[in-house]
Formats: structure tokens, C-alpha cells, sequence
């Protein structure tokens, strides 16, 4: 880790970059006063050369004088960590190109920065403060408000075009309506008591969000995972990616209506969460994870189970794919659509099958080498067209791969008989670990300091959709407003997620 002043901010993540080749991986910042330090900002930037990750942490003197040389400029990823930090902890980016509110809406008053330590969990706020939204000004240009309340079961967004025609000219996206508060109401609980709050964070990335914060925790401790526990690990992790790829497949078919594509994602979906069910008691996976290990086994019987699964659920995507790749209509609809070009993915530092469709082959199974992705044979799947055809593709192929992933894990663990869960013992307090895993959408990361008692003094939660976002207002533009359900539905980026 490297510790500079403010002012020194800006140069010292130039360096740890790599003059752009390292990604920016999170930004965030820290109220560490109780524990002896100050108000600070920490930068992570991917290593994939050390398979780890470069940290400058930048400390504030003075509570009140919190400015510091804006990484926007530079980092264009840095672009919503910059506002989120100025709306939960005061600091101002010299410079920043757009620093309205981005978490706290209307009701929070100016000046209430609630990740600070002077605010208990159940502090009771209200006020008012400006939440302008961006538009396009000019002759036959017209506004067309979507949301906050859709049509359909998905949580709040409210999104503004500007449009001339059916063209959308600009989008701006006014999101965190159902901010939670998660990482304030984990502090001072030990890792044990807050991981039923991570496991829920979101309903999709339940494995993914509490492999994360498992691996910051065991790094904090100096016992190794047993393997059959990294086995079960990583056959829950893959089964998450395949039912959301296998229903995200369909949920993109619903933006253009292509009916029976929809149904059949949702009953291969339905297969394969009924096999989570049988797995582990419940639909999304909870329970089986833990810091040291898993808690659960999985017997011979269950292993038959999951292969039996696994043919069925291929047999009905391949069916649906050669539907779909047959439908003129479903390609002309799909086929340039919704650009994402590879700069501007590499610019956003996008992740997932968001930047893999754009040309990026960033995969923190391969890049960052966590539990036993080293020893699995796997292919990175990466396309260059950056439209809706490939985000669907990359999903195709990555559903092929998972498979085959699962069927490894299977022959490994009919050989493997070492146990499942190891006890921690005491964790090292006051010091930063950080922990990551490849979700359905993208490598998810998350950063944990304990304090001296072992109970959590700051956690951070960065999911896949956050650095995926920003993308879907520039891969709208030129495109016509028919093709935005289309489109947003292609990126399946997560509300709950960055909801945290």
C-alpha cells in the first residue's frame, strides 16, 4: 500500500495504473478516527502481472479541508466513486466534471455525510437538497421520463431521455432509490453476524457477494481453506452464473417481445433453482458459504443430481438458442444495437459480459487466480462487436464453459475427502484485506478492516453493475427508444447491488 497526502493523490494513482494498463477496481473512502486515523480515500487498481491488487490510500488532516486533485480527468471510471464519496463523506474533487448527488436524493439534507462516525445507523434524517437531471437542449428536442414505478417486477430507476424523434440523443440514469444503508449497519458486528446481511444484499449475486467477503475475511487469518470446501465453493459459484445467464438469455428476448425465448429461459432457470433448493435448502444458494470453509456436503447422490440437471437444462438452451440464431427479425433487432466500443469499455474499466463483449478479457477467475480456478480448464470468452449479439453470445459460450466447469468440479470431488470448514481463530484487527470472485455479471469486490475487537470497522461492496452502469447512457445514443428495453436488458445490470 502506498500512503500520500492528498494533493499527491491524482500522481500516485498514475503510477499504480500503469499509465492506464492496471484498471481502476474501486475507489472509496473511510471514517477510521475511531481506530486512531483519519478521514481517507483508498484507490484499488487490478495487478494482474502480481494477480493482486495496487493500493494508494490518501489521508485528510483536517475534517474540514477534504479537497484533493480530481481522478476523474484521468480515470473516467472514476466517475461515480467521486460523487459517492462527496455524498457519504464530504470529499471534493477538484475539478470533477459532474458532482451532483448520485446515492442521496432529495429528502437528505446538505451537509449530512452518513458514512462518517458521528452518525449511528438509526440516525434519523430529513431535509432537501437539488437532483438535477442531464439533458440535451435544443430546437425539436423533447424529454420522455421512464420510471421510477415500471410496468414490470424490477426495482426503482428512473431513467430521462432526450430525444429527437425516436432517436435518444442522451440518457441520464437517477438511480439508489433503495439505498439500504448495508455497509453502515455492518459495522461493529463480527463477520459471523453481518454475513446473513451480505448474503442478501442481492438475490442474483448471493454466492458471488458472500465469496467476497469470506476471502477478505480468511485473509485476515492465517489458516488455509480446506480444498473440498474451495470445490463446493466453486461448484456454487458457476451453478449462480449459469441460472442468471440461462434467464438473462430469455430476459432479453422479452425486450423485443420474442415470447416463447422468454419461457424457455424461465423454465431452464426454474430447473436449475430447483436444483439449488435441493443443494442447500433455498433458491439462491445462502447458507453454504462461510468464512473457513462451507457447510454443507455434497454426496454421490447430489452429484448424480446436478449431472441429470445439467443435460436436461443443455438440451433446452441449445433448443432455444438455435431458435433464436433462425429468427431474421430477433437478429436485425439485435445486430448493432447498443454499441459499446472497446475504448470506452477500457475507459469505464467495465467488467463482466459487459466489457468481454467489447473486447476486454477481463475474468478475475483467470486474472486474480482466487480458490482453484488454476487448476480448472476454461476458456475466457471475449467478443469485439459490443452490441446486444455479442453480450448474448459471451452468455452462450460462458453457459457452455460453466458446464463444463461443474462437470470437472464433479470428478474432483469424488476424489477429494478433505474437510469442509476450518476455525479462523483470531483475525488480525486494523488491518485492510480484500476480497473478489467472478459474479454472473462480473468480478464482484469487496474491502474489510476489523477493529481490536474483530468487529467490522469499515466494509466496502463493489459489485459488477457498479462500473457497468455508467455504460448503458452512451451505448443508448443514436439508437431508437424502442430499443432501450432491448438494450438496458442486455447489460442485466443490477439495482439491489449497487443499492447497498
Amino acid at each position: 500500500m502506498i500512503k500520500v497526502k492528498p494533493e499527491h493523490l491524482r500522481g500516485a494513482a498514475n503510477i499504480c495504473s500503469a499509465n492506464g494498463r492496471h484498471p481502476l477496481a474501486a475507489m472509496f473512502g473511510a471514517d477510521e478516527t475511531n481506530i486512531g486515523g483519519k478521514l481517507a480515500i483508498y484507490c484499488l487498481f487490478y495487478n494482474t502481472d502480481k494477480r493482486n491488487m495496487d493500493i494508494v490510500k490518501a489521508e485528510f488532516e483536517d475534517e474540514d479541508k477534504l479537497s484533493y486533485p480530481c481522478l476523474t480527468a484521468i480515470f473516467p471510471a472514476a466517475v461515480w466513486y467521486e460523487r459517492e464519496l462527496h455524498d457519504m463523506f464530504g470529499f471534493e474533487p477538484e475539478g470533477h466534471p459532474d458532482l451532483r448527488p448520485l446515492v442521496l436524493h432529495e429528502s437528505f439534507p446538505r451537509d449530512f455525510y452518513p458514512l462518517r462516525k458521528r452518525y449511528a445507523v438509526n440516525h434519523k434524517v430529513r431535509g432537501q437538497r437539488d437532483f438535477n437531471m442531464c439533458t440535451a437542449q435544443g430546437e425539436g428536442v423533447f424529454e420522455v421520463p421512464v420510471g421510477p414505478i415500471h410496468a414490470g417486477i424490477i426495482e426503482p430507476g428512473h431513467f430521462r431521455f432526450s430525444q429527437a424523434g425516436e432517436a435518444m440523443l442522451q440518457l441520464d440514469a437517477k438511480l439508489f432509490f433503495t439505498h439500504r444503508g448495508i455497509e453502515k449497519a455492518v459495522e461493529g458486528k463480527t463477520p459471523m453476524e453481518a454475513l446473513p446481511i451480505i448474503e442478501r444484499i442481492c438475490g442474483a449475486c448471493s454466492v458471488a457477494n458472500t465469496l467476497s467477503f469470506c476471502q477478505a475475511v480468511e485473509k485476515l487469518s492465517s489458516v488455509e481453506v480446506p480444498r473440498r470446501a474451495w470445490l463446493i465453493r466453486t461448484l456454487a459459484l458457476e451453478l449462480e452464473r449459469l441460472y442468471n445467464h440461462v434467464g438473462d438469455t430469455g430476459n432479453v428476448c422479452a425486450g423485443v417481445g420474442f415470447s416463447p425465448m422468454i419461457s424457455q429461459g424461465a423454465r431452464a432457470k426454474e430447473y436449475l433453482q430447483q436444483l439449488n433448493e435441493e443443494l442447500t435448502g433455498n433458491r439462491f444458494l445462502r447458507g453454504l458459504i462461510v468464512p473457513g470453509g462451507v457447510t454443507m456436503d455434497v454426496d454421490d447422490k447430489l452429484m448424480e443430481l446436478i449431472a441429470e440437471e445439467l443435460k436436461r437444462v443443455k438440451d433446452i438452451y441449445s433448443s432455444m438458442v438455435k431458435i433464436m440464431w433462425d429468427a431474421g427479425n430477433f437478429l436485425n433487432r439485435i445486430q448493432t444495437t447498443g454499441i459499446i466500443r472497446k475504448q470506452t469499455a477500457e475507459d469505464l474499466a467495465m467488467v463482466g459480459v459487459g466489457g468481454r463483449a467489447s473486447g476486454l478479457t477481463r475474468d478475475s477467475r483467470k486474472d486474480m487466480g482466487f480458490g482453484l480456478y488454476d487448476e480448472l480448464d476454461f476458456k475466457v470468452i471475449s467478443k469485439t462487436n459490443g452490441d446486444v449479439e455479442a453480450r448474448i453470445q459471451v452468455r452462450i459460450e460462458e453457459v457452455e464453459q460453466s458446464m463444463d466447469i461443474i462437470r470437472q468440479v464433479l470428478y474432483l470431488l469424488r476424489q477429494d475427502k478433505t474437510e469442509l470448514r476450518v476455525d479462523l481463530g483470531e483475525l488480525k484487527g486494523l488491518e485492510g484485506a480484500w476480497g473478489i470472485s467472478e459474479s454472473p455479471r462480473g468480478d464482484n469486490l469487496q474491502w474489510l478492516i476489523l477493529n481490536a475487537e474483530g468487529k467490522i470497522e469499515r466494509l466496502f461492496v463493489r459489485s459488477a453493475s457498479y462500473p457497468n452502469w455508467p455504460a448503458l447512457p452512451i451505448a443508448v445514443q443514436g439508437d431508437i427508444i424502442p430499443d432501450f428495453p432491448l438494450i438496458n436488458k442486455s447489460f442485466e445490470l443490477c439495482y439491489a447491488c449497487i443499492d447497498r
